[in-house]
């Protein structure tokens, strides 16, 4: 009973956080809907009966709208319509949020949820704007099947010269069904490392260090998901040419210890010998960490090899330009 009563806490709290991030034009509007729609439940005989007796705009004796005036019978005639379509459409709008809450709950807060939520929720509001012009139109006599069927040929005409439009959405469908990376991952495209935003029908949105690339689903090729394992991270120094290797050596690996890095996943290592340069032997160090953490966890790898080198007198070289006079 308790977990139930968390849930529609939850449930509630979402639906507060909702109303709170509409635009208040919107919710003015949707409180409006919803007032009328209560309204024409309420007082259904009196404004939508044949008889007329029972409805407000028929005249008891002819049996039909009569003002005297033409323009006015014209627009009270439209009433009774577009309350039916206001109501119809309120009760769309109810049934379609409620899917949406069905749809985040089922999903549930992990990353995959979060992604498939997302992109349902963004189907949902395409299905639903596609739905509401359908009931807006038969409401007000327009016959929607013949619109349906000249859709489907104009989609399928205009679907030919909108192929990389529909190669969007296909790939954005496979991407999340095949689970290649979720929201929240961090994944490598073309060079451009990011934390994946959202993953929409038509796009993909990363975030690089405050920089958002938004990326057509269709162009996602060789991505490289950083969230699969550790990325691993390295340092190089440079000791003198006249400091001695296996003393140096001895001195880290008995030292190693005191190579704290606080954002790394496992102990930094030494690794050997990476290079002989120009101006001294170039040592290597390493360590892995989450790849949110790679800039912190260089920064904090390079400083305690400084400081590693600094309290057992490891000098670190810099360049030099020897000149020999004949």
């Amino acid at each position: 009973m308790s977990k139930t009563k968390k849930a529609l806490k939850e449930d509630g709290e979402k639906i507060k956080q909702r109303i709170r991030s509409m635009r208040p034009a919107r919710l003015t509007f949707l409180s409006v809907m919803f007032i009328i729609t209560v309204i024409t439940l309420v007082f259904y005989e009196p404004l939508f009966s044949t008889d007329p007796e029972k409805n407000i705009f028929l005249n008891d004796e002819t049996g039909k709208i009569d003002t005297g005036v033409l323009f006015f019978d014209q627009v009270i005639s439209i009433i009774p319509t577009a309350l039916k379509c206001i109501q119809s459409v309120t009760i769309l709008l109810i049934l379609a949020t409620v899917i949406d809450l069905i749809i985040n709950r089922a999903c549930g807060k992990s990353s995959r949820g979060v992604t498939i939520s997302g992109l349902l929720s963004n189907l949902l509001s395409w299905l639903t704007a596609i739905i509401f012009v359908i009931i807006v139109l038969s409401s007000f006599g327009v016959d929607t099947t013949a619109l349906i069927t000249g859709a489907g040929v104009l989609t399928l005409i205009v679907g030919l010269g909108m192929q990389s439009l529909i190669a969007d959405i296909v790939a954005g469908l496979f991407i999340v069904f095949e689970n290649d990376f979720n929201v929240g991952d961090y994944i490598s495209v073309d060079g451009f490392r990011g934390q994946v935003l959202s993953i929409g029908v038509r796009t993909t949105k990363l975030n690089g260090v405050g920089n958002i690339k938004i990326i057509n689903n269709s162009d996602l090729r060789g991505v490289i998901n950083l969230d699969l394992e550790p990325t691993y991270i390295k340092t190089l120094v440079d000791i003198e040419y006249g400091a001695k290797l296996p003393e140096v050596e001895q001195i880290i690996r008995e030292h190693e210890s005191e190579l704290c890095v606080p954002h790394a996943v496992d102990t930094p290592v030494y690794n050997g010998v990476a290079n002989l340069g120009a101006s001294g032997v170039t040592l290597q160090f390493s360590c892995h960490c989450r790849e949110e953490d790679i800039f912190s966890a260089s920064r904090e790898l390079n400083g305690t090899v400084k400081n590693l080198f600094d309290n057992h007198g490891i000098s670190i070289p810099f360049p030099q330009i020897v000149v020999h006079h004949e």
